[in-house]
Order: C-alpha cells, then sequence, then structure tokens
C-alpha cells in the first residue's frame, strides 16, 4: 500500500513539474511584447526597454522559470501587471469563489449522476433506463455556456427567482455571493453529470451480470443488499476516474459559465488576464489548474484502492 502510494505521489510530482514547465513556455510563446502593450503604441523603444529591464523579461527563460517556480513553492506568484497586487492574494480570492460554485456543483452532480446511473443500470432497457439515457445524451451534447443562457432566461428573466449576473467583486462575502451560485452551479452539474451518469450505468451493467453477484443472488440476499455490498463498490471503480476527470474540467468549464453571469471565480480572472496580457496571473492560474487535474487523478487512485482489495493486497502478493 505504501509502495503503491509513493509511486502514485511520485507520478503526480512529476506530472506538476511538467506542467509547470510547459505553462512556463507557453506563456512566453505568447505573441507581442507585454512591456509595449503595458506602455501603449506611443511608447518609446527606450521606455520598453526599460520596462523589459525593470519586469526582468530581457533575462534568460531558465532564469525566470527558476525565480518563478522558487517564488510558487513558497506562495509568491510575483506582482500583477495589472493591479500592482500580488498575485497569490487575487488567485486565492478568486479560486475561494469558485470553489463555492464548484462545491455545489460537485454535490449535486456526483451525487445525483451516481443514483440516475445506478437506476438506469438496475432497469436496463426499460423506460427509466430510456428516460435517463436520453436525458444524459442532450446534457453531453449542449455546451456549458448553452445551458446557461437557456437557464437564464427561464430562471432569471420568465422567472426572476435568481440573478442573472452578479455586480460584486472578487471579495464579497459568501452570503453576497450564495444567490447567484446556483444558476453556474446547475449549468455545470447538467453537463459534468450527463458523462458520470453514462459511465455508472455501464459499470452497473457490467457488474451485475457477474458471476460473484449471481452467486449473492443464489445466497438468498436481498436485492438492496447485493447492490449496496456487492455491485456498487465494484461499479464505482471505473466511475471514479470519470468523476476525477470532470472535477478537474470543472476549471476550464468555470471560466465559460463564470463570464456568463459575470461571476468574480478563477474562470474570469483567468479571461481578464489574456485580454490584459497579465503573465503573471496567467501563469499562476494555469499553474493552480495542474495542481487540481493532478490531486483530482490522485484522489481518484486512492478512492480506487479503497474499494478494491486487490490493489491493497497486489504489493504483498508479489
Amino acid at each position: 500500500m505504501l509502495a503503491f502510494l509513493a509511486r502514485r505521489v511520485s507520478a503526480a510530482v512529476g506530472t506538476l513539474f511538467l506542467s509547470s514547465v510547459l505553462v512556463f513556455l507557453a506563456v512566453q510563446a505568447l505573441p507581442g511584447d507585454v512591456a509595449g502593450q503595458i506602455l501603449g503604441k506611443d511608447a518609446t523603444p527606450d521606455a520598453v526597454a526599460a520596462l523589459r529591464g525593470r519586469l526582468g523579461l530581457d533575462r534568460p527563460a531558465w532564469e525566470r522559470y527558476a525565480d518563478w517556480m522558487a517564488g510558487a513553492l513558497h506562495g509568491d506568484f510575483g506582482t500583477s501587471l495589472v493591479s500592482q497586487r500580488p498575485v497569490g492574494g487575487e488567485v486565492a480570492a478568486h479560486l475561494a469563489n469558485s470553489a463555492l460554485i464548484a462545491g455545489v456543483t460537485v454535490l449535486f452532480a456526483v451525487t445525483g449522476s451516481i443514483v440516475l446511473g445506478v437506476i438506469a443500470g438496475l432497469y436496463r432497457d426499460r423506460w427509466p433506463d430510456h428516460l435517463i439515457s436520453t436525458v444524459s445524451l442532450v446534457g453531453m451534447s449542449v455546451p456549458e455556456f448553452v445551458v446557461a443562457t437557456v437557464l437564464v432566461l427561464c430562471f432569471s428573466i420568465a422567472l426572476p427567482w435568481f440573478p442573472a449576473v452578479v455586480l460584486y467583486g472578487a471579495d464579497a462575502s459568501v452570503g453576497q455571493l450564495l444567490p447567484a451560485v446556483w444558476l453556474p452551479a446547475l449549468a455545470l452539474a447538467v453537463v459534468m453529470a450527463a458523462y458520470i451518469v453514462r459511465m455508472a450505468r455501464t459499470s452497473v451493467i457490467d457488474v451485475m451480470a457477474g458471476e460473484y453477484v449471481t452467486t449473492a443472488r443464489l445466497k438468498g440476499l436481498s436485492s438492496w443488499r447485493v447492490v449496496t455490498r456487492h455491485a456498487l463498490p465494484s461499479a464505482l471503480l471505473p466511475t471514479l476516474h470519470v468523476i476525477a476527470l470532470n472535477v478537474a474540467w470543472l476549471v476550464g468549464g468555470v471560466a465559460v459559465v463564470e463570464n456568463v453571469f459575470n461571476y468574480p471565480g478563477i474562470g474570469k480572472l483567468m479571461l481578464s488576464s489574456v485580454q490584459n496580457r497579465d503573465l503573471p496571473v496567467i501563469q499562476a492560474v494555469a499553474l493552480v489548474s495542474a495542481v487540481v487535474y493532478t490531486v483530482c487523478n490522485l484522489a481518484a487512485d486512492l478512492g480506487a484502492m479503497a474499494l478494491d482489495p486487490k490493489l491493497r493486497t497486489r504489493g504483498r502478493i508479489r
């Protein structure tokens, strides 16, 4: 078990290192000159050169990467070129707001999709299966910004139950943001749950056809116990990685949905930073996204190990 955990953690650290290199190189390869954009088109070459020196843009790329990573390991991502404030504080404030949406989305999407997937698998080729499969297929086909727009039309304009846009900044309290969280979370949950439902349904069908489920039934166990004690843990194994990928997808999906609702989260910060060529913020947000993706996959591996005894005993058998 410890060897399995050590391998997964080592792989996660290596993935984060490669991600940091790719993020840095991709941001540095963006067209245009940052100093020239900050000063404007009327800036003189001497002023642009002076600002490039002050920002450290005239130094070799490997030196800038080393300084950036050294600071990032201590939580210091530099200073925003636009707001002149520490990048770490800005990213943390926006990330906390996005975490509010992500938490509500995961709570409803994961719980609801697993329940619906199990129902669809248990009632295969009957009307519950057909209904759930059709709805999930529609959810997979419609982009999240279309779902968000439809929700605004239905629940902000036709039925003014929720605000269409957020008028607060990144320093808003949870109480101020809470009324505006539900529509973005619902838009993301619809798209996210569709994939999990399909995988959970397929897994339940495969598991219920297994020999050990048949044996459990022949022993006289109730259908509820067969499903909860024998079928569901095995059916969740392949579903865990789909859940992890969808939770990591929330970072990108939130960027689109937050822009629709003007929500002050990490996605909106990324879009505004790209528009303003705020390189330190872009690098920090991209690295945070890589961390979220890696942590989600690591959590899925650990969850699979907890559910599957074979993974826990494989090392001892060898």
